[in-house]
């Protein structure tokens, strides 16, 4: 290894070390509890996942004690870790459940708006022995079969023994990238037993073709609304020939859930959900709403996977409803655009839309 190789390792080393230490790196600008604040309740919870991240380089680095980098990530907003969440297949810390200590909040009036416990999921960690099983789950996400993994067995467990102790009201799910992946199917899961729990998702990832990426609005356009007229079809032509598919039905049972999801253009494993909700839109004004309907109900690749006979998972980035919060802010790099950093930072230029199905 040459002189310069080595210096830019050591540079590497001490940037990562920073990012995990909250003196460094968290949003110390929040001194005061307000969980009536959007911004407040989106910093927190991007700094829980954050915990759940620390948490396992912990246990990587081998930090104890003093030497643990995680508890300021939670104890900062008065939260206490009850359980780590830990994948049996490798031992690795892949979830956190925490529960808020009640000191009385500035608003006194927001209290009823705080969370009692959050439920919490990293993503894939780079770093570690924590690498190959990560990157399994993700081979996992992309064929649509992540819940019959253990991790999602594990951390479906977890949250209904907490629902099932406490009740639904005041418990939140977070998670980050492979992370929000795994509290969408969580959230999914409980949603279609009538158990609607609020959802924090940062960087959730969609499994589809890149659209959003084409510069050409008219093509990008063009595109979506092509593949809307022969998914709807499809769905419809398979519907009449009775062919099993409860992908439509379990769709509309879902659409009083209304995940929070937050996603960064420049982030190519998110950035989809914006044109996703955004085409919706587009053909209700265009007067083709009812084709669109039944088109984001389901997936191309489903569709023809059923019709030549073969079971397909239910995609999971087939979501009805959802309050969608775009960072519109400047990203100099993908690892930035996708990083759970951005989230609590205070500069932020951010766009709300709500999309009710």
């Amino acid at each position: 290894m040459d002189r310069d190789s080595g210096e830019q390792i050591r540079r590497e080393m001490v940037m990562a070390s920073e990012r995990e230490n909250f003196e460094l790196s968290g949003p110390l600008h929040l001194s005061s509890m307000d969980w009536k604040s959007t911004d407040y309740r989106r910093s927190v919870a991007a700094c829980l996942v954050q915990g759940v991240y620390i948490l396992e380089r912990d246990r990587q680095e081998k930090r104890q004690g003093s030497e643990a980098l995680a508890p300021p990530w939670w104890n900062f907003f008065h939260f206490q870790l009850c359980t780590p969440l830990v994948d049996e297949a490798d031992s690795s810390t892949f979830g956190a459940i925490y529960e808020l200590k009640h000191p009385m909040p500035d608003d006194k009036s927001s209290v009823n708006d705080s969370p009692r416990y959050v439920i919490a999921f990293r993503g894939t960690l780079t770093k570690g022995d924590a690498f190959s099983r990560d990157l399994q789950l993700n081979v996992h996400l992309v064929r649509n079969d992540l819940h019959q993994t253990s991790r999602f067995e594990i951390a479906i467990q977890a949250v209904r023994s907490i629902v099932a102790t406490y009740g639904s009201s005041n418990i939140w799910l977070a998670g980050h990238s492979l992370g929000s992946a795994l509290a969408l199917l969580v959230g999914k899961s409980m949603a279609k037993t009538g158990v609607l729990l609020e959802a924090f998702l940062f960087n959730p990832p969609f499994v589809s073709a890149p659209i959003e990426r084409i510069k050409d609005k008219k093509v990008k356009h063009g595109l979506r609304i092509a593949s809307s007229v022969v998914t709807a079809g499809l769905a419809f032509a398979m519907k009449n020939s009775h062919r099993k598919n409860q992908t439509g039905d379990t769709f509309v049972a879902l659409s009083e859930w209304m995940p929070c999801l937050f996603v960064n253009p420049a982030d190519h494993v998110c950035s989809e959900y914006i044109g996703y909700f955004e085409h919706r839109k587009n053909m209700d004004e265009i007067g083709v709403g009812l084709i669109e309907k039944l088109a984001t109900q389901h997936s191309l690749g489903g569709l023809v996977m059923t019709a030549m006979g073969k079971e397909a998972g239910e995609p999971l980035y087939l979501i009805p409803s959802a309050k969608l919060t775009v960072n519109l802010s400047p990203s100099q790099e993908f690892k930035e655009a996708h990083g759970i950093h951005q989230w609590w930072r205070s500069d932020l230029l951010l766009e709300l839309k709500t999309y009710k199905y």
